[in-house]
Formats: C-alpha cells, sequence, structure tokens
C-alpha cells in the first residue's frame, strides 16, 4: 500500500500526577529524520519514542512531542523547607548588608531556584502511559497517511495511463515519419553532392536514420511504466524506487524529443515530458 510522508495525529492521556500529551507530524524527506522536542523531565522516554517511530515509518520528517501538565490535585509541586530556611538565612544577612533594603515578597520567595519542588513521578507509569500514546498516534498517523497515498497511487497510475497512450500514438507515427524524413533527406543530399551514385546516398541516410531511430525508447519506456505500477502493487516503501523511475523516463523522454524527427512526434514527446513532470511532483510526497 502506498503511503504519503505528511500527516498528523494527537494522542493525551491522565495519570495519578497530571496529563501527558504527544503529537506527530511528519513531512516529506529523502530518510527517516526523527526530531523530538521533550521536555528535560521527560528526556529518559525519547529512546522509546524514537524506537516505536522508528519501527512504524520509513522515510520523511518526523517531529515528536512530549509534554506534561501536572495537575492542581496532585500534589505534583510542593516548598522544600530546607531551601526556604537557606533563603531565610541568606535574607537576613542580605538584610543586614544593606538595611534599607525591601523584604523579600512571597512571588520572589517562590520564584527563588530550589524553593519549589517537583513532585517525583512514577516512572513505570509515565513509560507505560508514554508508550500508549505513542502507538495510538503512530496508528492515526499511518491512517491518515495511508489514506493520502492511496489518492498519490491513483494520480501516479492516472499519469501512467496517459503516458502509455501517448506512447502508442507514437508507434505508429514512427514508419511514416522516417520514411518522409528519408525522403526529404534524399533530395537535399542529391542537391548537396550532384552526381552521388544511390549506393552512397542510401549509405548516408541509414547512417542518419539510425541516430533519429526511437525504437528502443519506445520499448524502455513501455518498461519502465509496467515497472512504476509493478510498484505500486508492491508491499512496503515505493517512493525511493518511484523516485528512480521517474528520473528514467525523465531521461528517455528528452531523448525522444531529442530524436523527434516529425512535429507529431515532438508534440507526443513534449506530452510526454509533461507527464513525467507531474508524475515526479507526485511521487516527492510517496514515502
Amino acid at each position: 500500500m502506498i503511503h504519503s510522508m505528511t500527516g498528523y495525529a494527537a494522542a493525551t492521556g491522565e495519570s495519578a500526577r497530571g496529563a501527558l500529551s504527544l503529537e506527530l507530524r511528519s513531512v516529506n524527506s529523502r530518510y527517516l529524520d526523527v526530531q523530538m522536542r521533550i521536555g528535560d523531565e521527560l528526556r529518559a522516554l525519547e529512546p522509546l519514542l524514537r524506537e516505536l517511530i522508528g519501527s512504524r515509518i520509513a522515510r520523511g520528517k518526523v517531529e515528536c512531542r512530549l509534554a506534561f501538565a501536572p495537575s492542581a490535585a496532585s500534589g505534583a509541586q510542593r516548598l522544600d523547607a530546607a531551601a526556604l530556611v537557606r533563603l531565610r538565612s541568606l535574607a537576613q544577612e542580605a538584610k543586614n548588608a544593606f538595611p534599607d533594603a525591601a523584604a523579600l515578597r512571597i512571588a520572589d520567595v517562590l520564584r527563588w531556584p530550589g524553593v519549589v519542588a517537583e513532585a517525583q513521578t512514577d516512572e513505570g507509569e509515565m513509560r507505560a502511559l508514554a508508550e500508549r500514546l505513542c502507538r495510538k498516534a503512530l496508528d492515526e498517523l499511518n491512517a491518515s497517511r495511508a489514506r493520502e497515498g492511496a489518492k498519490l497511487g491513483a494520480a501516479v497510475r492516472e499519469r501512467v495511463m496517459a503516458m502509455r497512450r501517448r506512447v502508442e500514438e507514437i508507434a505508429p507515427l514512427l514508419p511514416q515519419a522516417l520514411a518522409a524524413y528519408q525522403a526529404k533527406l534524399t533530395d537535399k543530399l542529391r542537391e548537396a553532392i550532384g552526381s552521388a551514385d544511390d549506393e552512397r546516398i542510401r549509405a548516408e541516410i541509414a547512417v542518419y536514420a539510425t541516430k533519429i531511430d526511437v525504437d528502443e525508447e519506445i520499448t524502455r519506456l513501455r518498461a519502465h511504466l509496467d515497472e512504476v505500477l509493478r510498484t505500486l502493487d508492491a508491499k512496503g516503501p515505493a517512493g525511493k524506487r518511484l523516485d528512480f523511475l521517474a528520473q528514467e523516463l525523465n531521461r528517455e523522454a528528452n531523448t525522444l524529443a531529442s530524436k523527434a524527427a516529425s512535429a507529431a512526434l515532438s508534440d507526443c514527446a513534449l506530452e510526454l515530458k509533461l507527464l513525467v513532470e507531474q508524475l515526479r511532483e507526485q511521487v516527492q510526497n510517496i514515502e
């Protein structure tokens, strides 16, 4: 199944200490690039989250945000008595040195480092909750990426079918275009070299006809288009393979355009190039 690299998911869960929220955002990238946005108090959970994300996502830039909001009734914060004693002692020393200084306000006390201590959370409970939320968010993220991927796959198939029609339109034009070009070239050669015999002219035409023959390009275009469809139906990530095939299709379309021996062939080749470029734009979003 084709997956897009773009998606978003979020999950929130409650613990005895408060609420844990997790967000996943993913965008296009050549490789898997996981970026974590986690507070220091939750940093121990980072390896677990990276492992879970890496096991479910193969490609894309993924941003993971994890935040914890303690509940008011959880007792998650308390005053450190020892820190208060130290602060009072320091305040008294400062008062002795600066008798006219204003006394500490409650707000000043609460902002003093170490006075308000965070209660220790249950590490095992937090780890289990983070794992559950991450798995839930990954399910949601992959579901959204799959829905968008189905649309991208349909768009790629549509371009492949259009390219196939153009290729089949080109094939019947080749003998007629080549014959017309040979006749035109024969007349020009006769004018240019005058008395040259027909054998010399035929040899010159044969050499140039080889240069403008696009039969190999048509064959490779058909093979590449078949491979695109096979890749769309295969299991696992397909983006890198499709990107490579899009480059090969573009190469063959460029060669076809450069060898076009008639206006009709040139028009078809240009339409092929446009379709290939549209396909490449869609493929850039596929995992």
